[in-house]
């Protein structure tokens, strides 16, 4: 069995926003962690974390694994640099699939590939401590899974990655290993393109009932918030099965907002298109 503190760890963009998250959480653990920021910011919100800035480099040569925790539009560049420094056998991780998706990734054959995404604290998740109710996003006190995908499975690297994304998720739930397009069509299609749209929905929404419509925003916020959760458990779960009349609504609402070839969203050339327009690059180059 792998003990993470027996590996070695590179952090490179330890300062960006997902750096962070991951760096304070490694640095409860005993593993031997190197923590990389290019930028003179970054390795400010570094040292604040109260960890010490390692070159690019020196952090690389010798990890076990390396977490490229930078935006997905410099993923390509960054593991250009990386990747031909690391030693055979080693992992590289990156924390979405857009960029191992859309092949821009720099590879070699000695060095395995493996995307881990958070799931984020689920909305079903029994929460008891203010902690666990305040951390919405994950990484902090509220469990939550990752789903984790690896372009090819040899030796131990599963096992490897495991203890690697447990430690930089915590607290973790379950790990769920799917294929690099299953996780593209979970992230961005199903959670991006269509859930978090519908969260900015209803956003919009609340907010043309108050400021249009004119009914008071206290009276909104309660009646709403109240029966999103219902409707979630309703659909999602089945808990409360929805009236004949709510059914009716639901239909006159599906008709006026939804069209009727929305399924065409899971598509390989719309994932391509959205993927090509997330990155900034022309196509798809896998």
């Amino acid at each position: 069995m792998i003990d993470i503190n027996d590996l070695t760890i590179a952090v490179i963009g330890a300062g960006g926003k997902m750096g962070q998250r991951v760096s304070n959480n490694f640095k409860t653990t005993q593993a031997k962690v190197f923590y990389a920021e290019a930028s003179p910011v970054g390795q400010e919100r570094v040292r604040a974390l109260g960890l010490e800035v390692t070159p690019t480099q020196e952090a690389v040569i010798t990890a076990d694994v390396v977490v490229l925790a930078v935006p997905d539009t410099v993923l390509g560049s960054v593991s250009e640099q990386v990747v031909p420094l690391m030693k055979s056998g080693a992992i590289l991780m990156t924390l979405d699939p857009a960029a191992a998706y859309a092949g821009l990734l720099f590879t070699r054959e000695d060095i395995e590939f493996v995307c881990a995404h958070p799931a984020h604290p689920s909305i079903f998740l029994e929460r008891t401590t203010k902690e666990e109710y305040a951390d919405t996003f994950g990484g902090i006190a509220a469990p939550q899974n990752v789903v984790a995908a690896v372009e090819s499975d040899s030796g131990d690297v599963t096992e490897r990655a495991d203890v690697i994304i447990r430690a930089m998720y915590a607290p973790v739930i379950d790990v769920h290993w799917v294929t690099i397009k299953q996780l593209a069509v979970l992230e961005p299609t199903l959670v991006e393109t269509i859930a978090c749209m519908i969260g900015e929905l209803l956003k919009e929404a609340l907010e043309e009932t108050v400021n249009t419509v004119g009914v008071p925003r206290p009276a909104a916020e309660a009646l709403f918030y109240g029966h999103i959760q219902v409707a979630l458990a309703n659909a999602l779960r089945g808990d409360n099965p929805f009236s004949e009349a709510c059914h009716i609504a639901m239909g006159h609402g599906r008709e006026m907002i939804v069209k009727d070839d929305w399924k065409r969203v899971f598509d390989d050339a719309v994932l391509d298109d959205t993927i090509t327009k997330m990155l900034k690059i022309d196509a798809i180059r896998r």
